[in-house]
């Protein structure tokens, strides 16, 4: 089983990492992170490299395609090397999943349309424009395509394919081999939990503190 892992310019490091971490795990599987072109890729912050083993071009069939999120996004959305890419894979992938901001581009490819998915919560005006339906679930399934929430959310995503792939006990031992086992300091991962004034900021444009 060959999973593929798409990298492109400005992708954010743990939407790739995050399901890297889980799905690398699996028996007999190859995991292989894949760009345009082999070599380098620069991650959102300027300051991490993840290496491209193959271009697009040398991996036609993967079983599983993951699509990370980040800033890069907008400005690859109408890169149809990519996104041609997506829907040729598509058309034989057993799981075709993506992290954040990443189902903007599977819907940019037309995979999502009529679709249940989800992406970061500042992006679900976005998605509904590129035809999908989003929820403002952490983890959504629909048929074949797995997509995930922001960024920690690809953590989530990746163990819940893990499961459908070798079995609930083998995903478990993942997790607990990792042991991946939440607890944070603080009560504000959903704008459904933080405090008003503060989604009322990053909703306006006030992320880029943050970044």
């Amino acid at each position: 089983m060959q999973i593929a892992i798409l990298l492109y310019d400005r992708f954010t490091s743990l939407d790739a990492i995050g399901p890297y971490e889980m799905l690398c795990r699996l028996p007999d599987a190859e995991t292989v992170f894949v760009a345009e072109q082999a070599g380098p890729v620069i991650n959102d912050k300027g300051s991490l490299h993840l290496v491209a083993q193959q271009s697009l071009d040398e991996v036609r069939s993967p079983d599983v395609v993951v699509v990370p999120g980040g800033p890069g996004t907008k400005d690859i959305i109408g890169n149809e090397a990519l996104t041609g890419w997506l829907r040729a894979v598509d058309a034989t992938t057993t799981w075709t999943t993506s992290v954040c901001t990443g189902s903007l581009l599977l819907a940019a490819a037309g995979l999502l349309k009529g679709r249940r998915a989800t992406t970061h919560w500042l992006g679900y005006d976005h998605l509904a424009a590129l035809g999908a339906e989003p929820t403002g679930e952490r983890v959504v399934t629909d048929g074949k395509y797995l997509t995930a929430a922001g960024v920690s959310s690809g953590i989530d995503m990746g163990l819940t394919l893990v499961g459908r792939l070798a079995g609930d006990e083998y995903a478990q031992a993942v997790q607990l081999l990792t042991e991946y086992d939440p607890q944070p300091p603080y009560d504000a991962g959903s704008p459904l939990k933080a405090p008003a004034d503060l989604v009322a900021r990053l909703r306006s444009g006030g992320h880029a503190v943050v970044e």
